[in-house]
């Protein structure tokens, strides 16, 4: 099988989203060809360069997202004019401009969507068309035109826009869009939309691949839209952070009008993405509940667990020593949304009923903001636990260490997990939380706030208290170290857990099932034929792949009368020699 791989960001690339993910899915479907069709977000990433590809990866063809040089396409009259009712209706769509039909269905909110972190519900199919057919006329203008980068970042565009945005109906933060705000979003789409500027979408492109798998939603689900719409090509969507949800986390600062148009953007792609995919994934129950909330229909979704490696942390998970019983570890990237602060609180309450208890804090900052919040953490760390000392001429020593991986106390992770008997998670913003599972794998017990798909990951195998509540994390941990059997019992069903459903190889058999499943009832595109003329099922007959040599059938185990074909002489394949050979 062929399949297209589409990433925004990430891989093949050395920094990015889901880097590992999709090179552990290549490599474990190594009887399948891929073709990495990959968008880069920055030139430093270009500039670092690749992970090495193992060989089943055919080809790899990349274009950048952040920058575009001026295709130089000069549209004739009748192309213009074009250009401008398919902008003109996706503009009119984005501000909310009815066609001839109510924009939102009964029930739903006419506010703008990024306004807080609920996704809008209710929009109308006729809305969607709509956008839809403005998408795919643009496509289709740039497919015979060769691009529009230089179209969509034109005057005529931003005046389009604008004439959209003052047009009877208009949502209010759209008629309220100044100059700044309509080049900035103008600036924006013309970024989203330049997949429709690639030249991946013909027969010996994106054309020929069996199926389309996007590694994320948003601008890497676009080149997949068109080549289902250009060529018949199934899709396929994957999230295991939801796109659309990060966006609305991600732009609260942008001005009222730009964070309008923007959502409604995000929205609609984000719905066409779910409306055309054969099968949408998503990580866990969190993400899957936001993709319904989107738009995505409840048949079409499936959860598929992220694959982790186990093997780092085998050793550890199988052994039922502890480096220290009365030692708490959390483990992550420091920032704010990990809320440290009331960890540290709710230490200073563990320690005064378990005296010897130890903290250990251990992971880097994320960025200057993560840099400036460690050192918050370290001063209350100090100012809440002034050092100890066993007498007075010994030296004191924090209760709370900050530590990070690769040092001689701590070299791996799995080194981290191993050195306390329980291991703590305080955020109050979380997706697919990584370091439980992690925690998981290692056979310790875990006390986590109930966010993201905490509770979902830990499935009764740990304690789970609610966000901000400093009290309540104190109580969870007390109760776990105050009693070992109960900590050895959980962490072995954690261990148990974590080995059934979080693996590579689960997430691996998961996707390679769906791609089975997905090009099974695919139409058939082109016909393959052998040397006889007859038609062929499968370029690669699945039967290549088989690491046994097939062998005649014993005689003493011919069953007499059976069927002509059971006994036999087995029928060798081969395959066409090269005309030299011939």
């Amino acid at each position: 099988m062929r399949i297209g791989l589409l990433t925004e960001g990430g891989y093949p690339y050395v920094s990015g989203d889901a880097r590992l993910w999709c090179d552990r899915l290549v490599r474990g479907l190594g009887q399948h060809e891929f073709d990495v069709h990959a968008l880069s977000r920055s030139r430093h990433q270009e500039d670092e360069g690749w992970i090495p590809l193992p060989p089943n990866v055919r080809r790899v063809r990349t274009a950048p997202m952040w920058t575009a040089e001026d295709d130089d396409v000069v549209l004739g009259r009748r192309a213009r004019r074009r250009f401008t009712e398919c902008f003109g209706e996706l503009a009119a769509v984005l501000s909310g401009v009815s066609g001839g039909a109510p924009a939102v269905s009964p029930g739903a909110s006419a506010g703008t969507p990024g306004a807080s972190e609920r996704p809008s519900e209710g929009v109308s199919t006729h809305e969607a068309d709509r956008f839809a057919n403005a998408l795919y006329g643009l496509a289709e203008l740039a497919r015979e035109a060769g691009g529009l980068v230089g179209v969509i970042r034109s005057e005529t565009a931003v005046r389009t826009l604008e004439r959209a945005c003052r047009a009877p109906g208009a949502h209010r933060a759209a008629r309220e869009a100044r100059v700044p705000d309509l080049l900035a979003v103008a600036g924006h789409l013309e970024r989203a939309l330049r997949p429709l500027s690639l030249d991946w979408y013909e027969d010996d492109g994106l054309g020929a691949v069996d199926l389309c798998h996007a590694a994320s939603g948003g601008p890497a689900a676009l080149p997949g839209l068109l080549a289902r719409h250009f060529t018949g090509v199934p899709l396929l969507v994957s999230e295991y952070g939801v796109r659309l949800r990060t966006h609305y986390l991600t732009a609260p600062d942008a001005p009222p009008a730009v964070r309008s148009l923007l959502a409604a953007f995000h929205g609609r792609l984000a719905a066409e993405a779910y409306a055309r995919a054969e099968v949408v994934t998503a990580g866990n129950t969190h993400a899957r509940r936001w993709q319904e909330r989107c738009g995505a229909d409840r048949e079409k979704l499936r959860t598929v667990y992220p694959g982790m490696d186990a093997r780092p942390f085998a050793e550890v998970g199988e052994s039922s020593e502890c480096a220290d019983p009365d030692t708490l570890v959390w483990v992550g990237r420091v920032e704010p949304a990990k809320d440290l602060v009331s960890l540290l609180h709710a230490f200073a309450e563990i320690r005064k009923r378990q005296p010897k208890t130890r903290l250990r804090i251990v992971g880097a900052p994320a960025g200057s903001e993560g840099t400036a919040y460690l050192g918050h953490c370290r001063t209350l760390a100090a100012q809440l636990f002034p050092d100890e000392a066993d007498g007075p001429h010994a030296t004191g020593d924090n209760p709370v260490s900050f530590e990070e991986i690769g040092g001689p106390e701590l070299p791996s992770l799995a080194d981290a997990y191993a050195s306390g008997a329980v291991t703590v998670l305080s955020s109050v913003v979380e997706g697919f939380p990584v370091s439980l599972v992690e925690a998981m794998l290692c056979g310790r017990v875990t006390v986590s706030t109930d966010v993201g798909a905490v509770v979902e990951v830990i499935g009764g195998t740990g304690l789970v208290v609610p966000p901000r509540n400093p009290r309540a994390l104190a109580e969870a941990c007390v109760a776990l170290l105050r009693d070992p059997a109960r900590r050895a019992r959980l962490g072995a069903a954690a261990r148990a857990r974590a080995l059934e459903l979080f693996t590579v190889e689960q997430n691996i058999e998961a996707f390679h099932s769906i791609y089975l499943e997905m090009v099974s009832r695919a139409p058939i595109r082109r016909v393959v034929l052998d040397e006889a003329g007859a038609p062929l099922p499968f370029a690669v007959p699945a039967e290549a792949h088989v690491p046994l040599r097939w062998a005649a059938p014993s005689p003493s185990l011919a069953v007499r009368g059976g069927p002509g074909w059971a006994t036999a002489r087995p029928v060798r394949a081969t395959t066409a020699a090269p005309e030299g050979a011939r």
